[in-house]
């Protein structure tokens, strides 16, 4: 029973409120003043994982989010802590993903005078949140940490900021007070109020559906956030409409279902008539909805949470709402009057023609034992194992430039949000956070990293942490011996003073990353050919316990800047 008497700190009624509105992790960095804040949350039951830096600990913040659909929490210290803290912060707000960066900072009363990592932190991480609050009475903390916990899944999800300046944590406030507190602030939660759309839209889309030539569903990681793997399942299996999903959306819908587009990808883009795009976002990744990569008349039907978003692309139909809400009401509605291609229809024949011809043509490349290894040899040993483990099947985080490229083409993803990669942003250094990540959010899978090397040493020192929480993260490192593949200069770039040193893109050839992770106690294998590829992955595989696979790759086997070579 609680005295009347007794009193909390601000460092504990953070982690109480915490505690309190469901978290269950949290991501960081301890140090001066969060350490005790960090202490309390574990002792009120929230798991904490212990980075080397903030920017793994944000990464994993912000895939964590996505993962599990609740606000991934990253926890910093003062001043180069939040700045550290800034990458996963805007990885989440660029990718959509729901985050809390909570920071401590310097006492108030002495802002402004050059105090211990001082830095007006608020309006730092502005550009990358969608509320960025200061605490600055005890008091406040059970409200802000509400607040912010809300607003970072309401409508499109993203980052929210908390400053909890170290005079407010050493604050002191009745533990019955506090109690009551948190009760109030969490009776204030606001219900999902996402607004119906328009029965009329709904019918307008399911129209241009029915009429279409050449129909074509496109979902990506927006309807993986959103749950919607069963509604699209049902619409494309009702419909018999090909589907094609962004990097991160597939496995919504198995690669590996006959309606399955991605092996005819140029084809279905280029001569579609009315695409259903769901949860995917007309940027980049997916050409900017414009030719030459999509036809000039092409309808898109663009479903979306954000209205801002409807409004920038235009599309023919626009439908906000969430994925998985707006998709069964399309099937609902078409479930009234059924329409469906059926295999024999000329635009599902010529999608399954091209498909069988490409697919036909890749496996006739990785059926071939290259080595010293390229690319596609190990990818193909590696897609055999992951394939071998069954369901569930393990998450695959994947970055790089060739390595991911080649991954993503050779790698089939069979169950929804097994894939986690380098996103929107295109962000380097998310593997060893993602791997994580992943690891706490779904403690029943395998996860297996599939890295460039320099995409692995930017987090590289993470693998510590793997084998201090025992996570079952099995990381393959593609070593080619640098960005891209090591030394690619042409002899009239070997000139000047420092021609002599290692080019910009080199690293130290055959560096030996299996050796890392045996200074903490993991596993390390070095593998050279096919047979030592498929031993280390058995062995790592069935133990389930921290491990890094150096695999050897000829470094003239991959191409500069992957598939962007026109961007660099």
């Amino acid at each position: 029973m609680t005295s009347p008497s007794a009193q909390i700190d601000g460092a504990h009624l953070a982690a109480k409120t915490l505690a309190a509105a469901g978290i269950t992790a949290i991501f960081g960095v301890v140090g001066i003043p969060v350490t005790s804040l960090a202490t309390r949350a574990v002792a009120a039951g929230i798991r904490f994982l212990a980075f080397h830096n903030e920017q793994s600990a944000g990464y994993a913040a912000s895939a964590y989010g996505y993962l599990t659909a609740t606000p991934g929490i990253l926890l910093t210290v003062s001043g180069p802590g939040c700045v550290h803290g800034l990458a996963g912060l805007s990885n989440s707000a660029i990718n959509c993903w729901p985050m809390i960066m909570i920071s401590g900072s310097c006492d108030q009363r002495d802002f402004g005078r050059g105090d211990f990592q001082e830095l007006d932190q608020v309006s730092v991480v502005a550009p990358f949140s969608k509320v960025s609050t200061r605490v600055r009475d005890v008091k406040e903390i059970p409200g802000a940490v509400v607040r912010v916990l809300e607003t970072a899944v309401e409508g499109r999800p993203g980052g929210c900021y908390l400053d909890l300046p170290a005079d407010v944590l050493h604050q002191t406030i009745g533990e019955h007070e506090a109690k009551e507190m948190i009760s109030q602030a969490l009776k204030l939660r606001g219900k999902d109020e996402e607004g119906v759309v328009e029965k009329g839209r709904i019918e307008d889309a399911v129209r241009a559906l029915r009429r279409a030539e050449r129909p074509l569903v496109v979902f990506g990681k927006g309807a993986a956030y959103a749950r919607a793997e069963e509604e699209l399942r049902e619409l494309v299996e009702r419909t018999g409409i090909p589907f094609l999903a962004t990097p991160m959306g597939k496995g919504l819908i198995s690669d590996s279902h006959e309606l399955a587009a991605t092996a005819a990808r140029s084809l279905v883009i280029g001569k579609c008539d009315v695409a259903l795009v769901v949860g995917a976002r007309l940027n980049w990744l997916l050409h900017f909805g414009e030719p030459p990569k999509w036809g000039k008349d092409v309808k898109f039907i663009l479903v979306d949470v954000s209205e801002e978003e409807i409004e920038l692309r235009k599309p023919f139909i626009g439908l906000v709402g969430d994925a998985k809400k707006v998709v069964g009401l399309i099937n609902r509605k078409i479930k009234d009057d059924p329409f469906c291609l059926g295999r024999s229809h000329p635009w599902v024949d010529a999608i399954s023609k091209k498909t069988k011809d490409n697919v036909s043509k890749m496996e006739a490349r990785l059926a071939k034992d290259v080595v010293p290894f390229n690319f596609f040899t190990p990818m193909r040993i590696i897609r055999d194992a992951i394939l071998g483990v069954g369901s569930p099947a393990p998450v695959l985080v994947s970055e790089g430039a060739n390595t991911m490229d080649v991954g993503r083409a050779v790698l089939l993803q069979t169950e929804p949000r097994t894939r986690l990669d380098a996103g929107t942003w295109g962000t380097m250094g998310v593997g060893l956070g993602y791997c994580i990540a992943a690891a706490v959010a779904y403690p029943d899978r395998l996860v297996v990293a599939v890295e460039g090397d320099s995409g692995f040493g930017f987090s590289a020192m993470e693998v510590e942490t793997l084998v201090r929480y025992q996570l079952p993260v099995i990381v393959i490192v593609f070593n080619n011996g640098g960005v891209y593949g090591g030394d690619r200069r042409s002899p009239e770039e070997i000139t000047g003073p420092h021609k002599d040193d290692p080019a910009p893109t080199s690293f130290v050839p055959e560096a030996g990353y299996h050796i890392l992770i045996e200074a903490f106690g993991g596993k390390g294998y070095l593998v050279r050919d096919p047979e030592e590829l498929k031993s280390a992955l058995s062995e790592s595989f069935s133990a389930r316990k921290p491990a890094v696979i150096n695999v050897i790759i000829d470094p003239y086997a991959g191409s500069e800047s992957g598939r962007l070579q026109h961007k660099n």
